[in-house]
């Protein structure tokens, strides 16, 4: 009968966190959209780290609201003060479980279902960071090789010219070899037949 009594207060309290959660994340998803998407010529070293500071600490008064929350609850029905609460509810909820602190009988189950809770909203706030700064990788890359890009053809090193004045000057010389030989003048080889019978002829008379 105490487990069938606890149900309807869990049911509030999961749907009252998930929604809590759901309203946070989406106006963290939509702000950190509008501010990378914004600013089109990228984000610098320090505006990244800012940035993804600025969305850990929404991240953590997210979760400080959902704390707060089930402190709520736990100081309506089991204990005298809100420290006792709110510390209870915390160290339920990041999973520390000091032991030190325990529910009433009466509501003992709702620890480990804050518990639960927690878990799945740490990781959603880790899938956000972890979004958040692929982004901003991502923009860094394309904004790096898009200057890259415009910057225009890269300069010769020193190398590549020496290589190409190399065969420029060879080519020149080989073009003037070539000219050179097509003005010799070509042997005749019929005067050249022609001479010794000349000279045979002269001896002769």
């Amino acid at each position: 009968m105490i487990l069938f009594s606890q149900i309807p207060a869990a049911v509030l309290l999961l749907v009252s966190t998930l929604s809590l959660q759901c309203v946070g994340v989406a106006v963290l998803i939509e702000s950190l959209r509008r501010v990378i998407t914004r600013d089109t010529q990228g984000f610098g070293p320090i505006r990244s780290a800012v940035l993804v500071m600025e969305s850990t600490v929404a991240i953590i008064i997210l979760h400080g609201l959902v704390i707060l929350l089930w402190a709520s609850f736990y100081r309506l029905q089991c204990f005298p003060s809100w420290e006792l609460a709110f510390y209870f509810s915390s160290s339920s909820y990041a999973t520390v479980g000091y032991g030190d602190v325990i529910l009433p009988a009466k509501w003992r189950l709702l620890g480990p279902l804050e518990s639960m809770a927690g878990v799945l909203m740490c990781g959603v706030s880790v899938c956000i960071l972890f979004a958040t700064v692929t982004q901003l990788l991502d923009r860094s890359s394309h904004n790096f090789q898009k200057q890259r890009q415009s910057s225009g053809p890269r300069v010769p090193s020193q190398e590549t010219s020496h290589l190409r004045n190399n065969a420029v000057r060879k080519t020149n010389i080989e073009h003037r070899i070539r000219l050179s030989a097509s003005r010799l003048p070509a042997r005749d080889s019929t005067n050249n037949d022609l001479a010794p019978t000349e000279d045979r002829r002269f001896i002769n008379v």
